[in-house]
């Protein structure tokens, strides 16, 4: 009944002349204070939730899996084997494990307490960014911190764990895409190398009309395969950040 109560309050207030204030507080019941927090605190959670794919791409371990594994494909010669969705769900999942202590503590120790109305917003903030800023601020390269601290002019005085947002997170994402284009270069020499012998092969058999890429793609799945391939580069992929 209350609740009843309440949404016909609001209807008769909304249908009132534009120019009377409406207090929210005044039609809320007992409580209302309490109830207006928790709406505020789900528009946040909401608002984090829409800007996710934003924030899993910039403070985490994605940008690295998922160049690394467009590098294969391409060193492959197979443009939709394995398919995208494959591929980032692969990218995900790998996402997901080197990130797990990250996001626990995240979790525990703000996003929890803050549902739970133990701390106020600007507390939990702090709590949550915490542990993404230990993570990034472990696989940044000091010269790109210095690169977007010069662009923003603001020095840092004190340590890494000082460092603005607005400088560390540019910075993790370009150490991020130098530390994946390396890997990716490793994962496309050998395939590169197969290339060659085969266009040599084919030139020195006289069969110039034959595309090298006829032959070599067999060889290079082959090659990837007997290798244990998946194995040794999601292995290596995920061990990069130990």
């Amino acid at each position: 009944m209350k609740k009843l109560a309440l949404v016909a309050a609001l209807v008769l207030a909304s249908s009132a002349a534009a120019a009377q204030s409406l207090d929210l507080n005044a039609l809320l019941p007992a409580g209302g204070a309490a109830t207006t927090g928790r709406i505020v605190q789900v528009l946040v959670v909401l608002t984090v939730l829409s800007i996710a794919p934003g924030l899993l791409i910039t403070v985490t371990s994605f940008t690295r899996f998922a160049i690394a594994l467009s590098f294969l494909r391409t060193g492959l010669g197979v443009q939709s084997t394995p398919a995208n969705l494959v591929v980032i769900s692969l990218a995900l999942f790998m996402t997901f494990y080197v990130m797990t202590p990250t996001f626990s503590q995240a979790w525990d120790g703000g996003l929890k307490p803050l549902m739970e109305n133990k701390i106020g917003e600007a507390e939990a903030f702090d709590r949550i960014s915490g542990p993404f800023r230990d993570f990034m601020i472990s696989h940044v390269r000091d010269k790109d911190v210095r690169l977007f601290e010069d662009l923003t002019r603001r020095r840092t005085p004190g340590a890494k764990e000082e460092l603005a947002l607005q400088v560390l997170i540019p910075a993790f994402m370009i150490s991020e895409l130098r530390r994946g284009f390396e890997i990716g270069f490793l994962i496309v020499l050998p395939f590169l190398v197969i290339d060659l012998i085969v266009s040599i092969l084919t030139m020195a058999m006289g069969m110039m009309m034959l595309p090298p890429t006829t032959l070599s793609l067999p060889v290079k799945i082959l090659f990837f395969v007997l290798i244990d391939g998946w194995n040794l580069l999601v292995g290596s992929l995920i061990r990069s950040y130990s």
